[in-house]
């Protein structure tokens, strides 16, 4: 047996269509989405991915701002960019790439942008309505995955849900959006004991360690639906991600890195900020 791939790249294509379809409706009415992207320094892996939100953007036929900021700017000076930036009316949706340098307070970051337009949801706000259920935004990454579930018609209700990863990005939110579609939950991390033994009860395993091929098959039960969510470098330097090759062999659905999760995280991006537009115009 060998896994059908779920295909992020392919998935990402059809979202972003609906997506433009959705702007061209939006536009006639009066109404562009906008998303703006800070960057504070020169971080190369930051660098792609704002790249890759630009081009998102134009792709979905958003109007975009990127401000590329010195390393050396100050907090105050950032904070009053994303002030000035709540009140834009050409700008739905606020992201600053993280991380930010040490000086700058990643939480200050986060609770300065007006929830209304905190499309990566890590405002303490949005976190709070994803908890309870009554949620406008979603983080980027989990987003992904339940539509990745949904193309390929898994159901996680009543299933065996494991999470592998705690973050505030990843793991805490996945777990929130598996328990409301009625999937159990069990949250795992680098301190659970008899972590293997856990990882085999799972129906639906999602791997969000950030480490290179740390599942591997005896940690897989047969048949399960694997979600690969991380992006590592091998000893090789490929990219590759937290769940071994050979899983392929024992699951029934697996995400492949690249070209899994990965693709869907930009366009829930956009996704998020058509949804910002929308609500901030009432429509």
């Amino acid at each position: 047996m060998s896994a059908v791939r779920m295909d992020g790249k392919a998935l990402s294509a059809k979202v972003r269509g609906s997506i433009l379809a959705e702007t061209k409706a939006l536009k006639e009415k009066g109404v562009t989405p906008g998303l703006a992207v800070i960057i504070v320094g020169n971080d190369p892996a930051s660098e792609i991915y704002v790249r890759n939100k630009e081009k998102a953007c134009a792709e979905c036929g958003f109007y975009s701002e990127k401000y590329a900021l010195p390393a050396e700017t100050s907090q105050e000076e950032l904070l009053g960019l994303i002030a000035q930036l709540n009140q834009s009316p050409q700008i739905s949706g606020i992201l600053c790439q993280m991380p930010v340098p040490e000086h700058i307070s990643e939480q200050a970051v986060i609770d300065a942008i007006d929830p209304k337009k905190d499309v990566d949801a890590f405002h303490p706000v949005n976190v709070g309505k994803i908890m309870v259920g009554n949620f406008d935004f979603v983080p980027c990454t989990p987003a992904g995955v339940m539509e990745l579930l949904d193309e390929y018609g898994i159901d996680p209700k009543g299933k065996e849900c494991v999470v592998v990863g705690r973050s505030n990005i990843v793991g805490k939110p996945m777990s929130m959006l598996l328990l409301h579609r009625h999937g159990t939950v069990t949250i795992c991390h680098s301190r659970t004991s008899g972590l293997a033994a856990v990882c085999r009860r799972a129906d639906i395993l999602v791997a969000a360690v950030g480490k290179a091929g740390f599942i591997t098959p005896d940690m897989v039960k047969d048949g399960a639906v694997v979600i690969d969510v991380g992006i590592n470098r091998n000893a090789e330097g490929k990219v590759c991600g937290d769940v071994a090759p050979e899983v392929m062999e024992k699951a029934s659905y697996m995400t492949p890195v690249p070209g899994g999760a990965g693709p869907m995280t930009i366009t829930m991006l956009m996704k998020n900020t058509l949804k910002a537009a929308k609500l901030q115009h009432s429509l």
